[in-house]
């Protein structure tokens, strides 16, 4: 796995917010792999049956809880530590729920960014950060054409707009702070990542298509549908965990060329409607049944979103390695075996399988 990234990641101290969560741990697990040591920072796991409690992840790396919005604890842990890079994950992550807690959603999504890249201006040692977002950044015109890093922030939501809030201020930032202009004089490279819909082994956060099927399907009961004509970028979380380390490895090497925006999204086959997700799930499960519960009255979802992944296939040669059918292959093969197996095993074999 270090060739893929050039063994970047070995013996290097990389720093992880929201390490807790679904994306953190995975990503979490595969810098372990790569031979990094691994900070983690962030709140206790949604559930104990999430991937960084199965997997037993806080044996194997330094595990540290602290909300993002706390300055003062995660400048500490910057010191402590000295990171030479930092991915930054740390979120109130979902659509639905921002409109029951508005405030807190961007306190964490703008505050908790603004923190973690004070930390980075403020350490010397720093010289990588990745701090992701989200595709539900740009303004989003229902277009049926992917968009682009250069295209307009937005956000009709308040989590689409936190995360667009987001971006300006990683962007003035950059160009404040850790301009690439002025690298040799500063030595940090700053970037923020895009991806779609994610999905994988062990996400149980409500409100997300694959969990609900899960539940649904260990129940033997039908998976309930909101939106089933709604069209994402869905995409296995080993896709943009790929391209965040692939990023990171060149910004590394080279601050000046590969900071900036990037988009990590599936190809345009695999840009496909919530219905067709839940029927794939149903025939890699084996059985199981759907119904829709579409509601106008509903908070607002956008129905059409997809991205532009030409400037990650250009100048980082990154390209998506699975199909959807694969990607729901991985998924399920995850959720059929996580009781039974040992679980750091089961996605090692897939990150394994992956970078093959």
């Amino acid at each position: 796995m270090n060739t893929l990234f050039e063994n970047c990641f070995k013996g290097k101290t990389v720093l992880v917010t929201g390490h807790t969560g679904f994306k953190g741990s995975w990503l979490s697990i595969w810098l372990k792999e790569l031979g990094a040591k691994v900070i983690g920072y962030g709140l206790d796991p949604y559930s104990q049956e999430d991937n960084f409690v199965v997997t037993k992840l806080k044996e194997k790396i330094v595990d540290i809880r602290g909300d993002i919005r706390d300055m003062d604890k995660l400048y500490q842990v910057f010191r402590k530590y000295k990171p030479h890079i930092v991915f930054h994950l740390a979120a109130q992550p979902l659509v639905r729920l921002s409109y029951k807690i508005p405030k807190e959603t961007y306190e964490v999504n703008v505050i908790g960014t603004l923190n973690v890249l004070e930390c980075i201006r403020k350490s010397h040692f720093v010289k990588v950060g990745v701090m992701i977002t989200t595709d539900k950044c740009y303004e989003n015109n229902e277009q049926i054409w992917g968009y682009r890093e250069t295209d307009a922030m937005g956000g009709y939501d308040p989590y689409s707009s936190s995360k667009g809030c987001a971006e300006l201020l990683i962007a003035s930032y950059r160009n404040s702070f850790m301009n690439p202009k002025e690298y040799l004089q500063h030595g940090k490279a700053i970037s923020s990542v895009r991806a779609g819909n994610v999905i994988g082994g062990g996400d149980w956060q409500k409100d997300r298509i694959i969990p609900d099927c899960i539940r649904a399907l260990i129940d033997n009961t039908p998976i309930k549908i909101r939106n089933p004509k709604a069209t994402r970028p869905f995409q296995h979380v080993l896709e943009p965990l790929s391209g965040y380390l692939l990023l990171a490895s060149k910004m590394y090497e080279d601050g000046v060329n590969y900071s900036g925006a990037w988009n990590f999204g599936p190809d345009y086959n695999s840009i496909v409607n919530v219905e067709t997700i839940v029927n794939l799930m149903i025939s890699k499960w084996g059985c199981g049944q759907w119904i829709d519960l579409s509601n106008k009255n509903q908070p607002h979802e956008a129905k059409l979103l997809s991205l532009d992944c030409t400037k990650a296939k250009t100048y980082l040669n990154w390209r998506p390695r699975l199909d959807m059918e694969e990607a729901i292959e991985y998924t399920v093969d995850w959720y059929k075996n996580y009781k039974t197996s040992n679980v750091y095993d089961l996605c090692l074999n897939q990150i394994k399988e992956y970078s093959k």
